[in-house]
């Protein structure tokens, strides 16, 4: 009788945290990609920041200097920057983007496997490097990539998109921008 009862209890309680889970849809690896949730970041300003570019030198962000920017995370390790990097470069490539600049910012990656990855990709926009997460974990709270950022000239997030971002979502955040 004991045993049914334990058995009995801890279905009620399995149950009941897989409820809980559903509906508070606190798992970010289980959303699908996009705009939803919203980000908490959303409507905060960004302060601007320096890192390390990956063929040398600084990147800084663009913002600093009064540019809306577009800021891709990713690393050449990650499989869906590997499917979402070469179409977000095609579509970047071939269409003007204004006083938009685009800057990515390389998650927990060696400098080489970085480069071979976005020499395959065709990316011709500037890198930053990020070996330790401190702007993708701790300026942004970023846990996970692929994610883009769209930042107005004055700082303030616009909009973040979880997850590979496809060309018509990243054209609709440029135009926003």
């Amino acid at each position: 009788m004991m045993l049914i009862s334990i058995g009995i209890g801890t279905t009620v309680a399995i149950v009941m945290i897989l409820v809980v889970s559903w509906l508070t849809n606190t798992h970010h690896a289980n959303r699908p990609s996009g705009l939803l949730p919203p980000s908490a970041l959303v409507g905060k300003h960004v302060r601007s920041f320096h890192v390390a570019g990956l063929n040398g030198g600084v990147v800084t962000a663009p913002w600093a200097s009064g540019h809306p920017a577009v800021v891709i995370f990713f690393a050449s390790w990650c499989g869906p920057c590997q499917h979402e990097m070469p179409k977000v470069a095609a579509y970047l490539n071939t269409h003007p983007l204004g006083r938009v600049r685009v800057f990515g910012i390389d998650v927990n990656d060696t400098t080489a496997a970085a480069k071979s990855f976005l020499a395959k990709a065709h990316v011709h926009f500037l890198v930053g490097e990020d070996p330790n997460f401190t702007i993708t974990a701790g300026r942004f709270g970023f846990g996970q990539i692929p994610e883009t950022v769209f930042v107005s000239a004055r700082g303030i997030v616009q909009q973040v998109y979880f997850g590979a971002i496809p060309p018509r979502q990243l054209s609709a955040g440029i135009a926003r921008l």
